[in-house]
């Protein structure tokens, strides 16, 4: 992805502003996430076919994930290690998350495109991610 269309994804120029967003969007979906699986995880559960054990246990983890990339987008100037640690981490969930179908998960229809559909997201936000750190870089601001 170029930086021009990250720009206009991020609708700014601003390399800080926009490897901000994109961490803050990272924060909101992820949080969000994790407190549906947390105060939902019995109907979720059924409704994806899993384990209604898994839920919480993954909700509670998605919250405070969340809650640290938040902080991280809340600074001026996230620490480049720190972001790169969120793009790791984003990178290892999508790859977990597809081998956990593979692996050790049996869900249901509407559990295996949700599996999917939430790594491809992270996927995403990895990518965008990283050419926003990139892009911030390479502005030598």
């Amino acid at each position: 992805m170029s930086a021009t269309r990250l720009a206009a994804l991020a609708r700014t120029t601003d390399p800080h502003t926009m490897l901000r967003r994109f961490l803050a969007l990272d924060a909101v979906v992820t949080g969000a996430n994790g407190l549906v699986y947390l105060v939902l995880s019995g109907p979720v559960a059924r409704f994806l076919g899993v384990d209604s054990g898994l839920l919480p246990g993954l909700g509670a983890f998605l919250v405070a994930y969340g809650a640290v990339v938040g902080l991280l987008a809340s600074r001026d100037r996230p620490p480049a290690p720190a972001v790169r640690a969120v793009v790791e981490a984003n990178l290892l969930w999508a790859a977990l998350s597809c081998a956990a179908l593979g692996l050790w998960l049996s869900p249901r229809t509407a559990g295996a495109v949700w599996t999917v559909l939430q790594a491809v997201t992270v996927l995403g936000f990895a990518l965008v991610q990283y050419t926003g750190l990139k892009a911030r870089q390479g502005s030598n601001v």
